[in-house]
């Protein structure tokens, strides 16, 4: 790694209450580190929270783990894990069987 460089870690926090928010997310997390970014995922459709997000912190990742994974944050037990890579999407839609628009002949 380059000097000065530094790795950012990111974490997985699940089981959001509705109301929390992004900057709820950050100034939580901000009490073990820097935070460089936080967000609450979002339905593209309907705007609503899906009850999970993302915080990237330069350091303190780890003890924010240890001290938030099962925390209660406005009701709701936090799940705080390092997040995984996300799986590669298979294929665009269609193809497969199932028969819609197919014609029988007999």
């Amino acid at each position: 790694m380059a000097q000065g460089m530094m790795m950012t870690k990111k974490l997985y926090v699940g089981n959001l209450s509705f109301r929390v928010t992004s900057e709820d997310l950050r100034d939580l997390f901000a009490q073990y580190g820097n935070v460089t970014s936080a967000s609450v995922i979002s339905d593209r459709d309907t705007g609503r929270s899906r009850g999970f997000g993302f915080v990237e912190m330069e350091d303190g990742g780890d003890a924010a783990i240890e001290a938030l994974n099962g925390q209660d944050l406005q009701g709701r037990a936090l799940t705080v894990n390092e997040a995984k890579p996300r799986e590669p999407r298979r294929g665009g839609g269609g193809g497969g069987g199932g028969g819609y628009g197919r014609r029988e002949r007999y």
